[in-house]
């Protein structure tokens, strides 16, 4: 049987707080997830008493790993003032990184330490939703494939994940000597998502600690094997997920995805200085949803504008890698997980994605952008 989340709250029952309560009646505990073995949940706690409950996540941990059925465990540790006053960063699972934006070495400070075997890491980003960020980066992923790189895709969108639907994956990733995941495979690209691991309706009702070491996990304990480069489809808007992937791991570039009008465009702008706050390159923007050509007549609406990114790009200097189309094929083949580079790649839409993405090659190769490129200036 399967293990539950009535049956982890058994077993956590056992575990005693600080104060000689059980575990589950001491409202700390947050929504428990349990799905095909793997087991997620955190631990909040007022700042002051964080260390004491230090003991308490490592015995949880380790009662709910002996659980029969249970093949992986995750614990987080939240701390919080009283108030609602910000705490200091709570101490992230055992043998996750610490969250430092670099580690040292010799006395001096390094950059934080790649992704084995994968040659770069880039971010697809987006100010605001809504604006088919995730549509870009699986297609953009497939462009690269089609340019004969090795390409993988991290969907690091905790809460709203949507790997699973673009690629129509339902099956869960295996679990590797116990304790790493294997990716899924899917039209020549290496994918994961936490989605993977839950079921499609099951909110993720967790703290910014868990989302940093949900995400850190997945970099780390996922076998990825050799990838030229993966593909991070991130949440929108300039959080947690964008702040862990910036300290974690040596982003080669972030790709920024609007659409033309401006309201999106302004939220654009928010995730270019945030990039740029954290030294991480901006390889350059997409326009999606850029014109709209009448199926039945043949004429163009820009119903949502036309050539906002592009003049966003010039005012930057950053490069601009293309637009797409709003177009019915696209949101179909995307909502039917079978996306249009894959697809329909001898089509105009697959041809604009490739374009995209050979753009993206460009800024990825010699004299590219890197850690050390110059930094782009925003004005406040």
């Amino acid at each position: 049987m399967p293990v539950t989340k009535d049956d982890v709250l058994a077993a956590l029952a056992e575990v005693e707080a600080p104060d000689g309560r059980p575990l589950p009646k001491t409202g700390a505990l947050s929504e428990i997830v349990a799905s095909d073995g793997k087991v997620f949940f955190s631990i909040t706690v007022d700042a002051a008493v964080v260390q004491a409950w230090e003991e308490v996540r490592k015995v949880a941990e380790k009662v709910v790993k002996a659980m029969p059925g249970v093949s992986s465990v995750m614990v987080a540790l939240t701390a919080e003032r009283k108030g609602g006053a910000p705490a200091p960063a709570a101490r992230p699972p055992q043998g996750a990184p610490s969250g430092r934006p670099a580690h040292t070495h010799g006395g001096q400070a390094q950059g934080p330490a790649g992704v084995p075997g994968v040659t770069s890491i880039i971010a697809v980003a987006s100010g605001k939703g809504g604006v088919g960020k995730s549509t870009t980066a699986i297609n953009l992923a497939l462009g690269l494939r089609d340019l004969g790189m090795k390409v993988g895709v991290l969907d690091a969108d905790i809460y709203g994940p949507s790997l699973p639907k673009l690629l129509a994956i339902r099956e869960k990733p295996e679990t590797v000597n116990g304790n790493r995941l294997k990716p899924i495979q899917r039209y020549g690209l290496t994918v994961m998502s936490i989605g993977f691991l839950v079921e499609e309706e099951t909110p993720m009702i967790w703290r910014g600690p868990m989302v940093m070491s949900a995400l850190t996990q997945m970099l780390r304990e996922v076998e990825w094997g050799t990838l030229d480069v993966m593909v991070v489809d991130m949440p929108p808007g300039t959080g947690d997920a964008q702040l862990t992937m910036a300290q974690q791991v040596p982003l080669k570039g972030a790709v920024i995805v609007s659409t033309p009008q401006d309201l999106a465009l302004i939220d654009a702008r928010r995730g270019i200085a945030m990039f740029k706050r954290v030294n991480v390159p901006v390889l350059g923007i997409v326009e999606n949803m850029s014109t709209f050509i009448c199926p039945n007549c043949g004429t163009r609406h820009d119903i949502f504008g036309h050539g906002g990114a592009r003049h966003e790009a010039e005012r930057f200097g950053v490069p601009f890698l293309g637009e797409v189309p709003l177009d019915m094929a696209i949101r179909e083949t995307s909502d039917a997980g079978l996306p249009i580079v894959a697809t329909q790649p001898d089509g105009p839409h697959a041809a604009a994605y490739r374009a995209i993405a050979a753009n993206v090659r460009d800024q990825l190769g010699p004299g590219g952008p890197s850690k050390a490129a110059p930094r782009i200036v925003v004005d406040s």
